[in-house]
């Protein structure tokens, strides 16, 4: 059994064969999937799409790119639906930045405020922290330590292979790995990919992005979790079935589910 605890599963480019989609992860070992909440304009189709489905589950957040969005973002709503599991996708991503200096930081300053209302909610809830973090591993680490963040914990999603992020573990934080681990230029995360602590390894598509060697530059999904389960085998040298089990369990731990 596999869980793939972060698949956009409210994309409307699942919204034609969903039902296909979710066979084809069952026959590969998938029966569990998380939506993360990172466009406020879809957290109804995943409410919506946790309801009519057993398997999924959602969590609400609001993603750096998005910020402008949290302020009138009704938490409270969503995050006691029995099907809610975490917060996020939330964190720092300053790949995008434009304009000048001041200007960069000035939307560093707002994305780094609305990071941390987003853990003080977590929190408050006691949910976990789906954790989005690109070019920012310095503030993000900063800002989750800074906050307590490790009294609730999280995952640190499609994990960025940045080695300064590694002792998060120790604050009760995972690591979700992804598709990026079967490219040819994940020479960074295959090395480190060793270093992060066995009983803190999740497994994740990011679907409908990030598709895994040999599907890549078609539509991600999660029965794809397979091929990265097979190269996590392969690089830690650890049985197929038994990776399946050690992750699965390290993500119900998680996600108390």
């Amino acid at each position: 059994m596999i869980i793939d605890t972060h698949i956009h599963l409210d994309d409307m480019r699942y919204a034609d064969d969903l039902d296909e989609v979710l066979f084809r992860a069952k026959e590969s070992g998938v029966d569990r999937y998380i939506i993360p909440g990172a466009d406020p304009k879809t957290l109804d189709r995943a409410v919506m799409l946790s309801e009519k489905y057993e398997d999924i589950y959602f969590a609400v957040g609001v993603h750096p790119y998005d910020i402008k969005e949290f302020d009138s973002l009704d938490f409270h709503a969503y995050i006691s639906h029995p099907k809610c599991v975490g917060v996020g996708e939330c964190g720092l991503d300053y790949y995008r930045l434009k304009g000048s200096d001041e200007s960069k930081e000035r939307e560093k300053a707002e994305q780094i405020r609305v990071f941390q209302a987003q853990i003080e909610i977590a929190k408050y809830y006691k949910k976990p922290l789906i954790v989005h973090i690109r070019d920012a591993s310095s503030d993000s680490k900063a800002v989750l330590l800074e906050s307590s963040a490790e009294d609730v914990g999280g995952v640190l999603h499609c994990f960025n292979a940045d080695e300064q992020l590694l002792s998060l573990a120790e604050s009760n934080f995972y690591f979700g790995i992804g598709g990026v681990l079967t490219f040819k230029n994940a020479k960074k995360l295959v090395n480190i990919l060793p270093k992060i602590p066995k009983e803190k390894l999740i497994i994740e598509t990011d679907g409908p992005y990030l598709t895994p060697h040999p599907h890549r530059g078609e539509r991600n999904e999660s029965a794809y979790c397979s091929l990265v389960i097979e190269k996590m085998s392969e690089i830690l040298d650890i049985p197929i079935d038994d990776l399946q089990a050690l992750t699965t369990g390290n993500a119900r731990r998680l996600f108390s589910f």
